[in-house]
């Protein structure tokens, strides 16, 4: 147990202790020949106070790092630290051990990495004999660095076709009504209300304490998968519409894409569905269904056929940390200073956009030309945005609109759109060049594939599909409570249950548009097909398929809460791996400054110096 006995003379002895290291006599463990079993004794003890040590002064730093997401208070607290003037001091003591006092004496961006911040902390550990709070000169210490890294880095909540920061459910489906192909996970448990699903990816669940009561941390209800042969001959006999064939991952076929754990298999298995799971090189590979239990492979082809599962690895699924927009101003200062820094692709091919900023043009049918509405890659206010298949949107790079974006149509180029409010989809949304994910040669899909038009939508407030002035009791019932479930934030603070029909700051219910309703429905249309990467702080939603035809969603959902009513089928997700960080790079193929998650990466451990008692 550790107790807090520290007084303003402690804190102030042990800083000074920290600015006169130099001081001490220190005996060099490099050097040293002594080796008995009491220094042995006394060197753990004090590894384990810095330790300690450590910890507890960055555990202040990371918890609001995680939540705000912003290295604002880190940067404001820490970025005029030094050896002779440390910040963020803490001391304490390990009851039986000894005590510590700990400081961070170095903080700084490393070069153009606007995303990291290198911290160094200082720590002294010692062996308090005499109890009196002090360092006094006879007493053994140690005194360690340790480097650490504060990122935000790509979030792995974009490997998933689906995820869902809360309650993950589906209901009135069946097999033939939704295909589901990628991976799926909810921070939290995942039921099957109603029917089933196919799903021809992995299913995860995890515990989540930030959640209401009675979380499991379980899957409930299993899902059809397909095999990898029927998945492969499902592709290949043209069973959905070509478009959606060629957005399909391929089927692992050893023949083509090499033996498990090959150099061969290396370079395709990030692109590709593997029906039948197991363990390669000590982790789990393939479609599994996973939650607090481990990992399991599972078979179950059709409804009626016997359910086959095999444990892979005990080990539990871990909540991921979804990343948070409530700082609009860091993206808005993103989209104003954003370079392309690609001079060329893959191919040999020059990139046009090399060195441009962000930009949106949309076609204006009075000038009979290309308008530009963004300024400094930013609109403040709202923007409507149509595209058609001959004068599509053009989108480069990250672009910030500070209230509500509306958009439908054809799309081309490679951004983000992130809005300060509200994404509304007021009809179907294609790319004018679409990847296809056939061929033979993954560097030539890579090729192919790296120039093809990419968009991502990440609203802050929510992401809706439709005209929301025409949704029916049915479809608001899982948009607000008690369908949707409060939850806590790292601080322990409730945060309520989402409510669309609740009135936010602008005045407006929150699944509207500040626009109205008239703006909206002069532009809408059914929703059958999505191509983007959608994001949202709150809840993705809304109406699909309503004219008939079916949906198809290509790329990815990620939301906290989900409510999406499909009014026809087939309905189809297939995920875009362009966005998957590739296990041989450690980057995805394209990178359209999504957003980002929090991070704490440890470096090095140095020790500094180490007295012993004589």
């Amino acid at each position: 147990m550790r107790t807090r006995r520290g007084s303003a003379y402690i804190i102030t002895m042990a800083l000074a202790s920290l600015i006169a290291i130099a001081a001490l006599s220190y005996v060099d463990a490099s050097t040293k020949e002594l080796r008995d079993a009491r220094r042995r004794g006394q060197d753990n003890a004090m590894s384990h106070l810095c330790d300690a040590g450590a910890q507890d002064c960055l555990k202040g730093f990371w918890k609001t790092f995680k939540t705000t997401q912003s290295f604002s208070n880190l940067d404001a607290v820490c970025g005029s630290a030094s050896a002779v003037v440390p910040k963020g001091a803490v001391s304490d003591a390990i009851d039986g051990v000894g005590r510590y006092t700990a400081a961070i004496i170095h903080c700084a961006q490393p070069g153009t990495d606007t995303y990291t911040r290198d911290v160094t902390v200082r720590t002294l550990g010692w062996l308090d004999t005499n109890s009196n709070g002090v360092l006094d000169s006879d007493e053994p210490v140690k005194v360690v660095d340790v480097k650490v890294e504060f990122k935000l880095m790509r979030s792995s909540v974009f490997d998933y076709v689906k995820f869902t920061n809360n309650y993950g459910y589906a209901t009135g489906f069946s097999p033939q009504t939704l295909i589901i192909n990628g991976d799926i996970k909810s921070n939290g448990d995942h039921t099957m209300l109603s029917g089933t699903f196919t799903n021809n990816g992995s299913l995860v669940a995890c515990p989540n304490a930030k959640l209401d009561s009675g979380v499991t941390g379980l899957i409930s209800g299993i899902p059809v998968k397909w095999s990898s042969t029927t998945y492969e001959t499902n592709q290949a006999n043209k069973k959905a519409t070509a478009d959606n064939e060629a957005r399909w991952r391929q089927a692992y076929d050893p023949l083509k894409h090499g033996t498990r754990n090959s150099p061969q298999y290396q370079l395709w298995k990030d692109i590709i569905f593997d029906s039948d799971a197991s363990v390669v090189s000590g982790e789990v590979d393939g479609a599994v269904l996973k939650d607090k239990n481990g990992s399991k492979a599972w078979s179950l082809e059709k409804i009626g056929d016997p359910l086959s599962t095999t444990l892979l690895d005990a080990e539990s699924a871990q909540e991921t940390v979804m990343p948070d927009l409530s700082d609009i101003s860091s993206y808005q200062t993103l989209s104003s200073t954003y370079k392309d820094d690609k001079a060329s692709y893959l191919d040999g091919t020059a990139n046009p956009n090399y060195n441009q900023g962000a930009y949106i043009d949309v076609w204006n049918s009075t000038t009979n030309a290309y308008q530009r509405i963004t300024t400094n890659g930013n609109v403040v206010g709202s923007a409507i945005m149509v595209g058609t298949s001959a004068h599509p949107i053009k989108i480069h790079g990250p672009v910030t609109i500070s209230q509500d974006a509306v958009i439908k149509g054809y799309v081309s180029g490679q951004g983000t759109i992130y809005t300060g409010r509200n994404v509304h989809v007021v009809g179907s949304l294609r790319y004018t060049t679409p990847p296809d994910f056939r061929g033979t040669s993954p560097t030539d899909i890579d090729d192919q594939n790296e120039q093809a038009d990419v968009l991502g939508l990440a609203a802050r407030g929510s992401v809706i599909f439709g005209d929301p002035s025409q949704f029916n009791a049915n479809t608001l019932k899982y948009m607000t409570p008690p369908f949707t479930k409060p939850r806590l934030d790292d601080n322990g603070n409730t945060i309520p249950a989402y409510d669309a029909t609740s009135v936010d700051y602008t005045g407006t219910m929150r699944y509207k548009s500040v626009l109205g309703d008239a703006a909206l429905k002069k532009v809408a249309e059914d929703v059958n097909q999505v191509d983007a990467i959608v994001y949202t702080n709150n809840l993705s939603g809304g109406e699909l398929g309503k004219g008939g035809n079916g949906v198809i969603l290509n790329g990815s959902v990620i939301c906290k809460d989900s409510a999406h009513s499909h009014f026809s089928g087939p309905s189809y997700r297939n995920y875009d791996p362009r966005i998957k960080e590739r296990s041989s790079t450690q980057k995805p193929l394209i990178d359209i400054v999504l957003p980002r998650s929090p991070a704490l990466v440890f470096g090095t451990w140095q020790s500094k110096g180490v007295k012993y008692a004589l």
